[in-house]
């Protein structure tokens, strides 16, 4: 898994090269943002499913800069924030209304629909959705704040408890083929 990752990845080379990027690369190249073991792909995981939940186009943005900060990989994070998009946003917002309501005990305030997103005019569609949830006002906010810090701490240990489970797995299998050769190792 860890050599495909690999492979998709941009190698520094690119990273450099790019005039976009160019002003931002000895940030952008620290080695710990492009390295991939448990600790950096848990830390990414966690960052991704954090900063998937900001409203608007700062997710990515947003994610990349605490992937800077935490020293955790980057490519990972960016990839992790896509579990929202048009079909998942509005299930994961009335989700987080209601973990929000149940927070602030306001369970007196109605949720209002999600808006209608028959127009494909982005422009709309944005405008509607960013009405919508203002106007759902505060257990909104603690919601999101407090779904996505529990996504966090899931995928966090879901991605520690994985990689454990796996090298663990390749441990046993390295044993087994040890003893079925004898005790040799393989060169």
């Amino acid at each position: 898994m860890r050599e495909r990752l690999k492979r998709l990845l941009p190698d520094h080379q690119t990273i450099s090269a790019n005039r976009w990027l160019r002003p931002f690369a000895s940030t952008l190249l620290h080695p710990r943002l492009w390295h991939l073991n448990r600790h950096s792909a848990a830390g990414a995981v966690a960052v991704g499913l954090f900063c998937g939940l900001v409203p608007g186009p700062l997710q990515m943005l947003s994610a990349a800069l605490f992937c800077v900060a935490f020293r955790v990989n980057l490519p990972l994070a960016l990839l992790t924030t896509l579990y929202t998009n048009p079909i998942t946003i509005v299930p994961l917002y009335v989700l987080a209304f209601g973990i929000g309501s149940l927070i602030t005990g306001n369970g007196d305030i109605a949720f209002a629909p999600p808006p209608e997103l028959a127009s494909l005019n982005p422009a709309t569609w944005i405008s509607d959705l960013l009405a919508w949830t203002t106007s759902l006002g505060r257990p909104l906010f603690i919601g999101l704040v407090a779904l996505a810090a529990g996504l966090s701490i899931v995928g966090y240990l879901g991605v520690r408890w994985s990689w454990r489970y796996w090298l663990l797995r390749q441990w046993a299998q390295r044993k087994a083929r040890r003893a079925r050769t004898g005790g040799a190792a393989p060169r």
